[in-house]
């Protein structure tokens, strides 16, 4: 086997549902253009996608949010309940704000415009593959400036305890309580507790907002990666081999 045959090999593979056939084109050719990245399939509906990545087992879907017979982020949650390990990249051209806030609770790993530069795509589809989540800057913006209702957000973030910060990262994972427990060595409980606490803090009611403050404001590696791949036990794949160990803080480091 050649390196070039190698790298397709291990190249990460993805699954391109979208009903605009020329928008689909060009993402394909995209991203086939580069060397650790295999497009192994395309659909234009939702029976397609529910058909196609199931069969083909890609490690990202790209999908549109609105599709002829459905949407993206339904097709996301569908998919993600039998394939846990599937990452969802949701592309539209909508800046949605609902739209993002359904993604987030589909489980899908980014949300990124249409209108976002060729090479943050290509580094879009290479983020989630890696188990890390993103969401577009300024839609997570608007969608932040809303949720606080103009209150300032660095005084709020600052309130919370080390502890606070731990579980509003693990919220933004998407893990529950009790799997954050697991991950803290923290009765449920526990957690509750301090989730009550935090959301009080954050000025929001619901998890899902704490969730999008969490992709927002978790420290990153550049403007869209929100996760550091710093992570103990179950990680995202590329820090599934890291040597990791906890800080008297309870974050947990390389």
């Amino acid at each position: 086997m050649d390196s070039e045959q190698a790298d397709r090999a291990t190249a990460i593979t993805v699954l391109l549902p979208d009903d605009h056939a020329v928008v689909r084109r060009g993402v394909h050719d995209l991203l086939d253009d580069e060397p650790d990245i295999t497009v192994v399939g395309e659909g234009a509906t939702v029976e397609q996608a529910l058909v196609h990545v199931p069969a083909l087992r890609p490690d990202v879907a790209v999908l549109d949010v609105r599709l002829p017979d459905g949407d993206g982020v339904t097709v996301c949650r569908e998919l993600r309940s039998s394939m846990p390990d599937l990452a969802c990249l949701i592309l539209t051209s909508f800046d949605d704000e609902e739209a993002l806030l359904d993604s987030i609770m589909a489980g899908a790993a980014g949300y990124v415009l249409k209108q976002i530069e060729v090479s943050d795509l290509v580094s879009a589809v290479r983020t989630v593959a890696r188990g890390q989540s993103l969401l577009d800057p300024a839609a997570a913006a608007k969608l932040m400036a809303r949720l606080r209702g103009g209150q300032d957000r660095e005084q709020q973030s600052n309130a919370l305890t080390e502890r606070e910060r731990d579980i509003l990262a693990l919220i933004g994972e998407g893990l529950t309580n009790r799997q954050i427990g697991q991950r803290l060595h923290l009765a449920e409980k526990t957690v509750k507790n301090h989730i009550s606490r935090l959301l009080a803090k954050l000025g929001v009611e619901r998890r899902v907002q704490a969730a999008v403050i969490a992709i927002h404001d978790c420290p990153s590696e550049g403007p869209s990666s929100v996760f550091r791949d710093e992570r103990p036990p179950p990680l995202p794949p590329v820090a599934r081999n890291a040597e990791v160990r906890r800080t008297d803080t309870g974050r947990w480091v390389a």
